[in-house]
């Protein structure tokens, strides 16, 4: 059997020293979107470590969940082992057809779809025999924002992909997980900055999740991500906290980039995308300083930053620009 390619991600320490060499901890990874300050875990009971979830604490998470995201009454909230593992079933709980991912976008939305044999176009007006679409809002790696009217109300299985939302929540589309058909997802791991944790949500109405239920089975979730996953989303002092610095360091980000010469395209408080003369150059001079930036195989001049999570980072960016 081929095997497909291997998609293209951010992350990958270990093939950036194979070309730039480096000890692991002697790297800066701006390779991603994921905040690098992370939310502070606690201490855990034994308990939480030794025995199966159980449904108070999975109560305690949606219940968090439903205040945090102003989910509507009409909306049934699941919890996943990471929103990836979301998008990975999503198409097999349907027959094959046709699906619109508006793009560039996250590729495993269109890898996941063409898994399971459907049709992927990259078209969004292209809605002839269409089953399904996707759309990532905000979008990675622009950062771009539909709007609610963007968006038909159709028969069409629609999955709205919430993962860099947090950012922004006054630009929601919450309200639409009320229709059957919609799906908003949610990632944990960006914003909260726990990717290792492997949390995510699915929100939507009861009969659209009820076979994306059955999928996930009974103990999806681990009993440390129940126990972090509440009390993070309770935490929204320490969210509006997060978004303001989040905020001021993009904007420190986009000066300094724009003082090496690169136009800023969009991205998100979490990430920026940049117009460079060479993503290959510039991703070059940053790898030969050990700070790994994100390049994309469908343009030679778009570069994508993560921010840095300490002074000690900053210093070294400022370095590698000037």
């Amino acid at each position: 059997m081929t095997r497909p390619p291997p998609r293209d991600h951010g992350g990958g320490i270990e093939a950036a020293r194979a070309r730039w060499g480096g000890a692991p901890d002697a790297w800066l990874d701006l390779s991603t979107g994921i905040n690098p300050v992370p939310y502070p875990v606690g201490a855990f009971s034994p308990s939480d470590w030794t025995a199966l979830p159980d449904r108070p604490a999975f109560e305690a998470l949606i219940a968090a969940a439903r205040t945090f995201w102003q989910v509507p009454d009409g909306a049934e909230i699941l919890p996943a082992p990471g929103a990836s593992a979301l998008i990975a079933s999503l198409p097999g709980l349907h027959s094959p057809g046709r699906v619109a991912i508006p793009g560039p976008t996250y590729n495993e939305h269109g890898a996941a779809f063409a898994a399971h044999g459907w049709e992927v176009t990259q078209d969004p007006l292209d809605t002839t025999g269409l089953q399904a679409r996707v759309v990532v809002h905000p979008n990675n790696p622009d950062g771009r924002a539909w709007r609610g009217d963007e968006i038909p109300a159709d028969d069409a299985l629609t999955v709205i992909d919430e993962s860099f939302c947090d950012v922004m929540p006054e630009a929601s589309l919450i309200a639409r997980a009320v229709r059957p058909g919609t799906l908003v997802l949610k990632s944990f791991g960006k914003f909260w900055g726990l990717a290792g944790l492997r949390l995510g949500f699915a929100i939507g109405h009861p009969d659209t999740l009820a076979p994306l239920r059955e999928r996930i089975g009974p103990w999806a979730v681990s009993g440390p991500a129940l126990r972090i996953g509440e009390t993070a989303l309770s935490d929204h002092g320490w969210a509006d906290a997060t978004r303001a610095r989040l905020s001021q360091d993009a904007n420190r980000l986009d000066r300094l980039t724009m003082g090496a010469g690169w136009r800023v395209l969009g991205g998100t408080p979490l990430f920026r995308l940049y117009d460079t003369p060479s993503a290959e150059a510039a991703q070059d001079r940053l790898g030969a300083c050990h700070i790994l930036a994100r390049r994309f195989p469908y343009s030679d001049t778009w570069l994508r930053l993560g921010l840095p999570g300490s002074s000690e980072g900053w210093v070294r960016l400022e370095k590698a620009l000037s």
